[in-house]
């Protein structure tokens, strides 16, 4: 279970600091043909959630690698998990289901790190 833990945790750890990272440092312009929902959004808001899932993205890796306060690490995964129930509740109100879909996934698999690392395969 400890190392399909970690498979999890360095896929979402990947993937949410990069799009974190795209979030951050690209204009909202040219974010929008990609991710229509950012025009609902402030640029500040729209950075501030890409900071967010850099943040998020490393405390799931970082953390548990280096051994330097590990709790850290099911922490950016319940946050990570709080953060797609928000962006759920985005796109129900946009009437978005796909983005509903990618949401639940992502929760489930943070929710899962969350359980894991609090639970019975903390560090």
């Amino acid at each position: 279970m400890n190392i399909a833990l970690w498979i999890v945790q360095i896929a979402l750890g990947a993937m949410f600091f990069m799009a974190g990272v795209m979030k951050a440092t690209q204009p909202k312009e040219k974010l929008a043909p990609k991710l229509p929902w950012v025009d609902d959004f402030s640029a500040g808001t729209i950075r501030f959630i890409g900071v967010a899932e850099v943040a998020g993205g490393l405390g799931l890796i970082l953390p548990a690698l280096t051994g330097i306060a590990p709790v850290l690490t099911p922490l950016a995964a319940a946050g990570l998990a709080l953060t797609m129930v928000l962006a759920a509740v985005v796109h129900v109100r946009r009437k978005e289901p796909s983005g509903i879909a990618v949401n639940a996934v992502l929760f489930l698999l943070a929710a899962f790190v969350a359980w894991g690392r609090f639970g019975p395969y903390a560090f």
